[in-house]
């Protein structure tokens, strides 16, 4: 293992493009390996032994392509596999959660509400964090729905309008003032999200967090990339490579493959 050799992502689809390009910006001369499952999408509505052996067999594909690092791209598979990873394979993960320490903190309302699919909400390592904040109201909401719209390219239909008023509607009437964004695939959403909210609601995601922990992990294991350039990104997907080369804007390689 070199530091030149790419850090590799894994999501259930698309959404975790949105860590991808929060790390491309940090540490825009490393070799990236992004990893679409969205075949398997979402992974929210799967059970907690399914979701562990996606992840391992996300894992084995990016180590396969010789990645330094592995980051787990996606809250749900965080939640409920990044235990069993870390204890499996011996590549150093980052994990992504729900950002509710930043909300919870800073919220004045002391009321904050969390977007999220079934399966981080209903996980062990949700709710031992949400226990960490028991001043804090949080509002929890299911996003039943939107990861396969997102996943169909449908980011701006009618379909997913009406899901959100639906979300965050009880939100504002209990008076939220943070809304934390709990599914990389989430942050897609935020124009259509930002037409609902008022203007004094923010809006947390985990990119740059995650981001910054995936630099820091780097130097302290394997080092970053002394490359000179910018990196190569090569991103991979099992479904239709159009909705993932729409959201990158076609400007990097898509490839499919059966995994």
């Amino acid at each position: 293992m070199t530091n030149n050799n790419p850090i590799g992502l894994f999501d259930s689809g698309i959404g975790g493009t949105s860590i991808w390009t929060a790390i491309h910006e940090l540490l825009p001369n490393e070799d990236t390996i992004y990893l679409a499952d969205s075949k398997n999408a979402p992974y929210g509505q799967k059970s907690k032994d399914e979701i562990i052996h996606l992840s391992c067999k996300n894992t084995e594909f990016l180590l396969d392509q010789n990645s330094k690092i592995i980051v787990v791209a996606c809250n749900t598979a965080t939640t409920n596999a990044i235990t069993e990873l870390r204890n499996k394979y011996k590549v150093p993960f980052i994990g992504i959660e729900p950002a509710i320490k930043p909300a919870a903190i800073n919220s004045k309302q002391h009321v904050i509400g969390i977007l999220a699919t079934q399966g981080t909400l209903n996980s062990e390592l949700f709710h031992q964090t949400v226990q960490k904040f028991k001043d804090t109201k949080i509002i929890e909401q299911i996003g039943h729905g939107l990861v396969p719209l997102i996943e169909n390219g449908d980011i701006n239909s009618p379909e997913m309008n009406k899901l959100l008023h639906d979300y965050l509607e009880p939100m504002i009437q209990a008076n939220i003032d943070y809304l934390v964004l709990g599914c990389s695939h989430y942050p897609y959403l935020i124009p259509q999200i930002k037409k609902i909210l008022p203007n004094h609601i923010k809006i947390i995601d985990s990119g740059e967090a995650v981001a910054r922990q995936t630099k820091k992990v780097l130097m302290e294991n394997v080092g970053l990339s002394n490359q000179d350039k910018e990196g190569k990104a090569i991103f991979y997907t099992n479904a239709n490579p159009k909705v993932l080369t729409d959201i990158l804007k076609s400007q990097y390689e898509v490839k499919s493959k059966d995994f």
